[in-house]
């Protein structure tokens, strides 16, 4: 059963310009009567702005005080109140929107600093919160617009929502349903692999896009690159590689000639007797070397040695003295641990035996029999004896070990007192070997006075002149060759410039045959997306003929274009209403587009199961509206009314 609202009464004060009006509507269709201007849309516009805070075209930020000159007047409250008929039960809703006006200290007059909103349900003050739930409760505000406005649907609501609402209401078909009913289809299945139609047309797009691009691109490389190819008309690789083979072969030769003449058998003569001084002069100074400086080695090493036997002397007295420290430190702890015995021996040793503890019962304290007293005394002077041998036992013992500890540390002066000693023969060693060794120091002779290495260095410095002479007289020679060298590099660049251009043509080429390979791949790949364009389309079609046909079938006046068809055959999603072959938004005249729109309502209102109250604006320009269950208020233009006019439906008839 569905969910019925209607509207019983309705009260403005002081609303766009209404001072006060009530109407009337007892739950009934009625007619509201006024000339342009005179307020039936505001009408609408409180009726809306009481249950969404909107007008009538779903605007939020409108202006609703009463306005004098094109500006508001000030302190004044600002009503709409409604009484409704929900499923049999009244329902009175009401919103007052008033300025706020304080007064502050520093000034007596109040000042305007916005304005508040006050709710009531059933005449008791309410939240916002509690009076938008309530609302809620009653209707949802998207499905409220669409059931209360004939327009709505076809010139508020955009076009993929009023798409997707018709498919709500007739039911989706599913793609294997669209797919069995067209045998041209059965491929897309396994071209789709799962992904849906609108999402596998983007992907098509993407990539007609991509492959469009590429193709646009290609012939211009093409170009570029048969813009930028070298002359090789004239030129043949191999017959280039010969010639650089022959000249390189050349070159090497001459190179190998230069070398010859440079290494005559004369200088070669010259360079082994230079070898054979540099070897005698070698030898003069290893002579020279051991005779002034053997001594010097040796003293050197008997230097070391004695200073590290030094310094192991005086490691082995840091280590006795270390261990002679320790051990006065241990004489000291045993001598404190002997005192602290010695007090304990006498603490012991003064103890008596104490007759009035040690002789009365602890229980009914009776004296003791005089065997138990006699009893309790020896046990007193045994344990005492025995503790005081034990304390003198300890005594003993640790005097014992400070004995042996001193004995130890006289062991270890002795050995000190041996190591200083043998320390001061070690420094007056070393220093009878220092002065040994500066006085050796002293008197050897530098290389360079060597009478034999002075003759052999001469001997060398003529040889050297002796090849610079004869270098100079074949250099001429060589640089006639060097000439011939130059000429073949020269055809050698040359040769090398054009292999280059072969080269370069080759890749070129090369590179022309990969892009026409590639853009017949590109072509053949477009071709395969076309053709799945075209199945999206037809699948698209036949979905959309399947769809108009269950859509329409739920409305008695109404029909629906779901998709524009191209001379191409593409094919593009839309959703326009049309009645008798015209549409809506083309040609379509008032009276027609209202009664549209609630043949609309009506099936809407049926599908959500909820009926309210429908305004009517321009409802003059209808002859006759359709039959509608739910309840009508229908704005007519009347230029007579200057003040408003409500007749019930049954009493009047539509101007």
């Amino acid at each position: 059963m569905s969910k019925q609202l209607n509207l019983l009464e309705l009260h403005l004060t002081n609303f766009k310009g209404i001072r006060n009006f009530d109407l009337v509507a007892n739950g009934e269709d009625i007619n509201v009567y006024g000339d342009n201007e005179a307020g039936k849309t505001t009408i609408f516009d409180a009726f809306v702005w009481l249950l969404f805070n909107k007008d009538s075209r779903n605007k939020k930020d409108f202006e609703i005080k009463t306005l004098v000159n094109g500006k508001p007047l000030n302190k004044l409250n600002h009503e709409v109140e409604a009484k409704f008929l929900v499923d049999g039960a009244e329902l009175s809703l009401k919103k007052v929107y008033k300025e706020k006006w304080t007064k502050k200290r520093s000034n007596p007059t109040p000042d305007f600093t916005g304005h508040t909103t006050d709710y009531f349900i059933d005449g008791v003050p309410s939240k916002k919160k509690d009076f938008t739930d309530k609302v809620a409760s009653i209707v949802d505000e998207d499905i409220f617009k669409l059931l209360t406005n004939p327009s709505y649907f076809n010139e508020q609501l955009h076009w993929k929502d009023r798409r997707n609402l018709l498919l709500e209401i007739a039911g989706d078909v599913t793609d294997e349903d669209v797919i069995a009913s067209n045998k041209d289809l059965e491929e897309l299945a396994d071209i789709l692999s799962g992904r849906s139609i609108e999402d596998h047309r983007k992907v098509i797009a993407a990539k007609r896009k991509e492959i469009n691009q590429e193709l646009d691109r290609i012939p211009v490389r093409i170009d570029e690159i048969n813009r930028n190819l070298p002359d090789v008309n004239e030129l043949n690789k191999e017959d280039i590689n010969r010639q650089l083979e022959d000249i390189n072969s050349q070159i090497e030769a001459k190179q190998q000639r230069i070398n010859d003449i440079r290494n005559g058998s004369e200088v070669n003569n010259i360079r082994k007797q230079i070898s054979d001084i540099d070897l005698k002069i070698n030898n003069v100074k290893n002579e020279h070397e051991n005779d002034g400086k053997q001594e010097l080695y040796k003293l050197q090493s008997r230097l070391q040695e004695e200073q590290s036997n030094l310094n192991i002397l005086k490691s082995k007295v840091d280590s006795q003295q270390q261990r002679k420290d320790m051990n006065e430190r241990n004489i000291k702890d045993l001598q404190t641990q002997m005192q602290d015995l010695r007090e304990q021996w006498n603490e012991q040793n003064d103890k008596q035996f104490d007759h009035e503890s040690s002789c009365t019962c602890p229980t009914c304290k009776q004296e003791l029999p005089e065997e138990q007293i006699e009893e309790a005394k020896a046990n007193f002077n045994r344990n005492k004896s025995e503790l005081l041998e034990k304390i003198n036992q300890k005594g003993q013992d640790l005097k014992t070990k400070v004995e042996a500890i001193q004995q130890d540390n006289e062991s270890i002066e002795k050995e000190i007192a041996k190591l200083n000693s043998q320390i001061d023969e070690k420094k007056k060693s070393i220093s009878s070997l220092e002065a040994k060794k500066d006085n050796l120091d002293s008197n050897v002779k530098p290389l360079s006075e060597n009478v034999t290495y002075q003759q052999l260095m001469n001997d060398r410095q003529a040889l050297e002149q002796k090849i610079e002479e004869i270098e100079k007289s074949v250099e001429v020679s060589v640089q006639q060759v060097q000439e011939e060298i130059s000429a073949l590099k020269e055809k050698q660049s040359a040769l090398q410039i054009d292999l280059s251009k072969v080269e370069q043509s080759e890749q070129s080429l090369k590179r022309i045959g990969e892009l026409e390979n590639q853009e017949q791949e590109l072509s053949k790949e477009f071709e395969q997306l076309e053709k799945e364009l075209y199945l999206t389309e037809e699948f698209i079609r036949t979905k959309v003929n399947l769809l108009e046909e269950k859509i329409n079938n739920k409305f008695q006046y109404a029909r629906f274009n779901l998709f524009k068809k191209y001379n191409n055959g593409g094919l593009e999603e839309i959703c326009e209403t049309t009645y008798k072959g015209v549409p809506y938004s083309g040609g379509l005249n008032n009276a027609a587009q209202i009664n549209v729109g609630l043949d609309i309502i009506n099936t809407l209102s049926k599908h959500y199961g909820v009926e309210v109250p429908i305004f009517v604006d321009n409802a003059e320009s209808v002859t006759k509206l359709i039959d509608i269950d739910s309840q009508l208020i229908s704005l007519v233009v009347s230029e007579n009314d200057k003040q408003l006019r409500i007749e019930n439906n049954a009493k009047a008839e539509v101007a």
